[in-house]
């Protein structure tokens, strides 16, 4: 049966030009850079180079130190150990001023006691530490004032002053204790109670000058 093609035809047309199927290319696909590529090393070098720049950068930008802290308000005497602070990071822009803190990799004194008060969060300094041979001269006394007459700004771990009658009886005593009128704990008829801490000798004078007052007023101010 014939479709109307001849063969001679066919063959005659390939040589007149026509397109032989056979004779088309096959498609080439491309082929990653081989290792011998200078691309691929050119590459590699970029990435180094910028994961290195940014390395440097980032250690430039972090120039902070891990110094010790206060976890809580803590006031003079307390004894301190590393459960009682935390690690905080802090730019120095002095690197003299380091010296005057404790750095979180630095152990810490035996017997470690506060020789005032600190407050929840401050950096723990060389000056505010002692021993507990060195506090033996410190005291607790109690101090009953009238709510009105203590800042609300006074808390465990400030440092006050005490006026009686106008003249102060005690100077940069460091607060122990010091209840919220609001909790109903160290209050009585209205009076706020603050556990201060003390020298004895400023303690015995506490007690001769409101001795020698009929109804003593005292009047708490508090120190920045």
């Amino acid at each position: 049966m014939s479709l109307g093609i001849r063969h001679d035809e066919a063959a005659a047309g390939r040589r007149a030009g026509g397109a032989d199927p056979a004779a088309v290319p096959p498609a080439v696909r491309s082929r990653p850079p081989g290792w011998r590529d200078p691309r691929l090393w050119i590459g590699l070098l970029i990435v180094a180079v910028s994961v290195v720049g940014g390395s440097r950068l980032l250690a430039a930008a972090d120039d902070t130190v891990a110094v010790w802290a206060v976890s809580e308000d803590r006031g003079p005497g307390s004894a301190l150990t590393e459960a009682d602070l935390v690690v905080r990071r802090v730019r120095f822009a002095d690197e003299g001023d380091l010296a005057a803190y404790y750095p979180a990799g630095a152990t810490l004194p035996a017997d470690l006691r506060l020789a005032r008060a600190v407050g929840a969060g401050e950096l723990l300094p060389r000056s505010a530490v002692g021993t507990a041979e060195q506090q033996a001269g410190l005291v607790e006394l109690p101090v009953a004032v009238e709510a009105e007459q203590v800042p609300p700004s006074v808390t465990t771990g400030s440092t006050v002053d005490v006026y009686l009658a106008g003249k102060p009886v005690l100077r940069e005593a460091s607060v122990v204790d010091a209840p919220s009128a609001e909790s109903g704990f160290g209050t009585t008829g209205g009076r706020r109670q603050l556990v201060l801490s003390v020298p004895e000798e400023a303690a015995a004078a506490y007690f001769e000058a409101v001795a020698a007052v009929d109804a003593p007023v005292l009047t708490v101010v508090g120190r920045s």
